[in-house]
C-alpha cells in the first residue's frame, strides 16, 4: 500500500526508494516521540519525490476513509490498513513530508532476536492466523486488495475475483482445494447468493462468508440474513476479519443452498 500510494504521488514520474536497516532508538528519541518504546528496532522507509503534502493532509491520512484521490480511485482503507498492522505489531509509523518535494513513511518495528514460536494460534493485536486457500470475490478493486492484504499478512492463499463469473472461472482452473469464499453480497451479474449456490452445486464442502456495506434491511431482501448465514458487515478491522474467517471455517460443513435467482440481477 505504501509503494501503490508512492506511485500514485508521481504522476510523471520520480524516484521511488526502499530502505531497511537494525537501528537502536534511544530514550531521547523515545521521549520524543511517546509511543516509542526504546530499543532495538527493525526501520522500513518508503520515500518518493512526488507531489507531497500539506500539513492538514498529513494529519489526516491515517483516518479510515480518507483520501485526497478522484472519487472511484481510493477508498481511503490502504493507509488505515498499513497503520493498523504496524500498531498491531507493536510498532511505529511516522510521516515526513513538503509539497513539491515528496514524502517518506518509516515504520519501526520491535526487534525479535528469539525464534518464532510456529505454535502460537494469533498474530500480534487479536489477528487470528490460517493456511487455509480463500476465494475473495469483490467488484471494487481497492477493497478487493485490501481483503487480500489482510488474509495474506494473516496467513492465507487467496485468490481474488472481481465478479461472480470470474470466481466461477476459478473454480474450473484451480485445481487444489478451496477452502471458503468470502463475497460481497451486491454485485453486478452475479449477486453475492447466487453465487454461492452455484458455488456450492461444484464444491459442496465450500464455505461462504458474505460481507456488505448495507444495512439489514437491505440484505434481508437480497435474501441473506438468516441464522444459517455467515455475514461481516464492512468496514471491517483486520481483527474482526480474521476472526469471522476462523468462525466460519471451524464451523460444520454448510448446508446446500437453494439455486434461487439473485434479487440484485
Amino acid at each position: 500500500n505504501l509503494v501503490v500510494n508512492a506511485a500514485d504521488a508521481m504522476p510523471a514520474g520520480g524516484t521511488l526508494t526502499i530502505e531497511a536497516e537494525d537501528v537502536e532508538l534511544d530514550e531521547a528519541y523515545a521521549a520524543a516521540h511517546p509511543s516509542v518504546q526504546p530499543g532495538p528496532h527493525v526501520m522500513l522507509a518508503i520515500s518518493d519525490t512526488g507531489i507531497g503534502m500539506d500539513e492538514p493532509t498529513r494529519q489526516r491520512i491515517f483516518e479510515p476513509f480518507f483520501t485526497t484521490k478522484a472519487p472511484g480511485k481510493g477508498t481511503g482503507l490502504g493507509l488505515a490498513t498499513v497503520y493498523g498492522i504496524v500498531k498491531q505489531s507493536a510498532g511505529s509509523i511516522w510521516v515526513y513530508s513538503e509539497l513539491g518535494r515528496g514524502t517518506t513513511f518509516k515504520i519501526y518495528l520491535p526487534r525479535v532476536d528469539e525464534a518464532v514460536d510456529a505454535r502460537q494460534p494469533t498474530l500480534a493485536g487479536g489477528v487470528v492466523k490460517g493456511t487455509e486457500t480463500i476465494l475473495v470475490v469483490e467488484d471494487e478493486e481497492g477493497l478487493r486488495h485490501v481483503a487480500e492484504g489482510m488474509l495474506r499478512w494473516a496467513g492465507y492463499t487467496v485468490l481474488t475475483a472481481s465478479n461472480g463469473g470470474e470466481a466461477l472461472l476459478w473454480l474450473e482452473r484451480h485445481d487444489g482445494p478451496v477452502h471458503m469464499m468470502l463475497t460481497d453480497v451486491v454485485m453486478p451479474g452475479i449477486g453475492g447468493r447466487e453465487l454461492a449456490a452455484r458455488m456450492a452445486e461444484a464444491r459442496p464442502d465450500i464455505k461462504v462468508l458474505y460481507m456488505s456495506g448495507y444495512t439489514d434491511d437491505a440484505m434481508l431482501r437480497h435474501g441473506v440474513v438468516d441464522s444459517t448465514v455467515h455475514f461481516i458487515a464492512k468496514p471491517y478491522s483486520i481483527q474482526e476479519l480474521t476472526r469471522k474467517v476462523r468462525e466460519v471455517l471451524n464451523a460444520p460443513a454448510p448446508p446446500a443452498t437453494p439455486a434461487v435467482p439473485d434479487p440484485a440481477r
